[in-house]
């Protein structure tokens, strides 16, 4: 039988905080303009249009949105709405059906529990369906100003992990690695930068390891060349 594989350990490899203030330095004077790329007006267009941004492009959804929020402008909108019809209105977006059923019982919980308003608390914002830590952390952060964590997607799970600043892979944990070593000053605007980087330099298959103004801390630069 084949030697089983010895199991990672959770410990960061970079887990002091002077190098990630310089990670956030060097990303902060690259991506001054790194902000959430959702197209929104108020909470509750911010929380939908995180919801169908799982799996899919923010670009794909801001297309969709453009349309849906013209028709669904509040919670007892989307609570109301017909499922079926949601869905094909949603349908680019991936895991449609999925992603309407969520959207549907989360407003239905907004009318009856949260005076249609998109819930200010992360305990109230997980109660959500539909609603993981990442989307909570999205909505509360960029609609308002409220920082309790930080929020991991795609780009961030990857990113974090290849530079060294996590050895986990669910979320939930690799937010906990990024909160111990990231000032909580910095939880917010984080996110952001990474995202930035992820997008247009650290891609999945092949990341501009030389083009990236991190190849100088980076731990896997190496790696891709």
């Amino acid at each position: 039988m084949p030697a089983r594989m010895k199991k990672k350990p959770s410990e960061p490899r970079v887990n002091d905080k002077t190098t990630v203030l310089r990670i956030i330095e060097l990303l902060e004077k690259e991506f001054p303009d790194a902000r959430i790329a959702l197209h929104y007006t108020n909470p509750l267009e911010l929380l939908i249009a995180t919801i169908l941004s799982a799996q899919c492009t923010d670009e794909r959804v801001s297309t969709v949105t453009k349309t849906l929020f013209k028709k669904y402008r509040k919670a007892k909108d989307y609570a109301n709405a017909d499922l079926k019809e949601l869905e094909q209105e949603i349908k680019s977006t991936g895991f449609y059906r999925n992603k309407a059923k969520n959207v549907k019982k989360c407003c239905q919980l907004l009318v009856e529990k949260f005076h249609s308003q998109a819930p200010k608390t992360m305990s109230e914002m997980l109660e959500l369906p539909g609603v993981a830590r990442k989307t909570a952390n999205i909505v509360l952060q960029n609609a308002y100003g409220v920082v309790e964590g930080i929020a991991v997607d795609t780009h961030v799970r990857r990113v974090s992990a290849r530079l060294g600043l996590t050895e986990n892979e669910d979320p939930d944990k690799i937010e906990q690695d990024l909160m111990r070593i990231v000032p909580k000053e910095k939880w917010m605007r984080i996110t952001d930068l990474l995202i930035f980087l992820g997008r247009r330099v650290c891609a999945a298959r092949k990341p501009k390891c030389q083009a990236c103004v991190l190849n100088r801390v980076c731990l896997s630069v190496f790696t891709f060349d």
